[in-house]
């Protein structure tokens, strides 16, 4: 039995950049964290004495004798990539799917690390990361960018390069006394509403080149965010201001980001003393985050007493194999 532990991701600049039909051309950038809420994938071999070989729990249960049956995409799909057979998979996790957290990736991640450890081979960061990517917007055809993906392998806070070439991902050089500043500083609240995001991305993906311009702001919003953290000597408030420049930017890029009732709940954040904030992942829903001073925090908490909070810490670890008990496994005569 193996069982893997993958985190979410949260982004604060740079989203939409990581998209290959903009990077490849203009270059992307993305300044994004993990944090303490996680994927978990339990995986085995299904003990023979079934009519169905193959038994999968997540939001719904599917037994099958077939792979081909398998209606969960990416279990079907990264099953026959990576030849596996006769699984008994698990998923659950700390919050919810849809959202845009990076949730699917995240599962992704977990079920492709999980399933090199039952075969009893390691794979890097990289190699999950490039392999997650390939299976969710290749073999899957959902729409979408790449960070994900490599938050969800890599952890951590990082800024990640995007190049014709792929990517690169280098750690954020910030003091420990900062970073604790950073994320006390940080209030998330979940908004209830949930939407797939590889169908946002789509809905926002009709005016490609009107959303350009919007991209390559954004994309210079990365470097600005990014000496904000590593500058001691910079005003970290900063940070805050930058997230509202950046929301403003990103609700340009499409009409499907956005809701009036997200709106109305992030001006009411903005009137109680958050210096800005944004919608977490690709719209339509999900988790708006916070940035706000101390001395704001029980306003901001009680004009959004309709959300649910959601402390959280930040996280350095990405995906890992948390427990491993190897099998042998005979394939089928």
């Amino acid at each position: 039995m193996i069982i893997t532990k993958t985190p979410f991701r949260m982004s604060f600049f740079g989203g939409g950049t990581d998209m290959e039909n903009f990077f490849r051309k203009n270059g992307g950038s993305v300044l994004s964290t993990t944090f303490d809420k996680y994927a978990y994938v339990n995986v085995r071999h299904l003990p023979r004495f079934f009519d169905y070989s193959t038994e999968l729990t997540y939001s719904k249960t599917e037994r099958v004798a077939n792979i081909e049956d398998i209606q969960h995409p990416a279990i079907r799909n990264a099953m026959k990539m990576l030849d596996m057979h006769e699984l008994r998979l698990t998923y659950e996790a700390d919050l919810p799917a849809r959202s845009g957290l990076g949730t699917s990736s995240s599962f992704a991640v977990g079920m492709l690390n999980a399933f090199y450890a039952l075969k009893g081979k390691y794979a890097d960061k990289k190699k999950l990361a490039n392999e997650a990517i390939y299976l969710e917007r290749v073999l899957c055809n959902e729409a979408g960018g790449w960070q994900d993906q490599i938050a969800a392998s890599y952890g951590g806070f990082n800024r990640i390069n995007f190049n014709s070439d792929g990517y690169e991902v280098l750690p954020v050089i910030i003091s420990p006394a900062r970073k604790k500043r950073l994320n006390s500083n940080l209030m998330m609240f979940f908004t209830g509403f949930t939407r797939f995001s590889s169908e946002v991305q789509k809905a926002n993906n009709v005016s490609v080149k009107e959303k350009e311009a919007q991209l390559k702001e954004m994309f210079e919003l990365v470097n600005e965010a990014e000496a904000v953290l590593t500058d001691k000597d910079r005003d970290l408030d900063d940070f805050g201001r930058l997230l509202n420049h950046t929301w403003m930017l990103k609700k340009k890029t499409g009409s499907s980001i956005s809701t009036d009732s997200i709106d109305k709940f992030y001006q009411k954040g903005l009137e109680a003393g958050a210096l800005g904030g944004k919608l977490l992942g690709a719209g339509g829903g999900g988790f708006l985050v916070f940035y706000v001073q101390p001395k704001y925090q029980e306003k901001v908490m009680a004009v959004m007493h309709d959300l649910l909070y959601v402390p959280f810490q930040f996280e350095n670890g990405g995906t890992r194999v948390i427990h491993y008990s190897p099998e042998e496994y005979t394939p089928r005569g």
